[in-house]
């Protein structure tokens, strides 16, 4: 969308001939779905009397919907107990035990516990990636319960209007010719934050396009005016570039080993030494950060006066589809079953699987509940039918 960057397209044109093979590619898949997406669908539409939609990458998009639904009705809850030391400033969990009484005959009695381990180790969390369409359709899903197509269609908008670059991407990743430019859209945007251009720099993992980001022109912009969608999107997109420029996330893990009656306990703590990146995250949507324990004035050796209590809780079943989980589901579905150098794994394109969605909730073969995507008894009798060739990722594969 800028003069310059298609001038310099126009002065480096490449023989069209060096495309034939991804023009082959495209031509075969376009076949293919003219005779699942058209052939298929009046087939098994004549046979069983009512319009049933079936697709090269819908079918088995929406068998993976299927097979969870029936995981989730099928899953039989197990139960499982652990004891847990009350230690005054942190607390200490045992491994986990099948039967409640082999849990209660280690609990009784204990009053004491001896420390046996302390391990410290300095761990770092990395700057999370720049966004594609997919991861950026996942975390808006989380974040803020868009859709996948509200997420596209919201990032196209920021696009035609030059505040975002082109969303349709796969990558991750900027150009070599972009470093200078990220270094001063950040100093303009965040001149407190850290910068290091370089490591969103990876030319050899860009493939049709690169990573989604803002423009120079969005610092211009009067962000009040936009829709509110699209407002939170930008957001994200310009949090998302402060953070992967930035520097690591830095803290000292510290695990603790006790030993009482004879049983092993642990107790994980962690002491922040560089925030990093963390300190300019608007949200943080992972939730693997160890508890906030500290462990002060104890020493190998040293012996304490613990209170034990019994947890119970259940192993759970799978979790429903959301937008988030599927999308991530069909970007790696079928991923075992394709050669290394094919040109696309997964289902679907980032540029199509938001459709795919719309398509399947739009013919009643899927439907919403809140953020759950469930299959309606009409696609779990679809699924019924269809045979495996049609509802395996194997397909776009072959």
């Amino acid at each position: 969308m800028e003069d310059a960057v298609i001038r310099a397209g126009f002065d480096n044109l490449i023989d069209g001939a060096e495309y034939d093979s991804l023009y082959a590619a495209a031509s075969c898949r376009e076949r293919v779905d003219w005779l699942v997406g058209i052939s298929a669908t009046r087939l098994f539409s004549i046979l069983y009397g009512a319009l049933l939609n079936t697709g090269r990458v819908q079918s088995p998009t929406l068998a993976m919907l299927v097979k969870r639904e029936a995981d989730i009705s099928g899953f039989v809850k197990k139960p499982f107990y652990t004891v847990e030391l009350d230690c005054g400033d942190f607390t200490a969990s045992s491994e986990r035990f099948d039967d409640k009484p082999t849990a209660e005959g280690v609990m009784a009695g204990l009053t004491a516990a001896t420390v046996t381990a302390i391990d410290e180790k300095e761990k770092s969390v990395a700057p999370p990636k720049l966004y594609d369409l997919t991861t950026l359709q996942r975390e808006a899903n989380r974040a803020h319960g868009f859709t996948a197509q509200q997420t596209l269609d919201y990032v196209q908008s920021l696009y035609e209007k030059k505040l975002s670059t082109y969303p349709r991407t796969d990558s991750r990743y900027l150009t070599d010719d972009m470093a200078a430019g990220v270094a001063a859209l950040v100093a303009t945007i965040a001149p407190e934050a850290p910068c290091n251009a370089s490591q969103v720099i990876n030319a050899a993992k860009v493939t049709d396009h690169h990573a989604i980001i803002p423009t120079a022109e969005s610092v211009r912009a009067d962000l009040s005016a936009l829709p509110s969608g699209e407002r939170e999107i930008l957001e994200m997109l310009t949090n998302r570039l402060i953070c992967a420029v930035g520097e690591k996330h830095r803290y000292l893990e510290t695990v603790v080993t006790l030993i009482a009656g004879g049983t092993e306990f642990k107790s994980k703590g962690k002491t922040i030494i560089n925030n990093g990146w963390k300190a300019f995250a608007k949200t943080t949507l992972d939730d693997e950060d160890e508890e906030d324990q500290q462990f002060p004035g104890i020493a190998e050796g040293q012996t304490i006066p613990v209170t034990a209590s019994l947890k119970e809780g259940a192993t759970s079943p799978p979790k429903h589809y959301t937008e988030d989980t599927l999308l991530a589901g069909m970007e790696t579905a079928g991923t075992e079953d394709m050669p290394e150098d094919a040109e696309r794994k997964g289902l679907g394109t980032p540029a199509t699987r938001a459709s795919i969605i719309e398509r399947l909730v739009k013919t009643r073969l899927v439907e919403r509940q809140k953020k759950n995507l469930l299959p309606t008894d009409k696609g779990k009798n679809l699924i019924t039918v269809l045979p495996d060739t049609l509802t395996s990722a194997k397909l776009t594969a072959e």
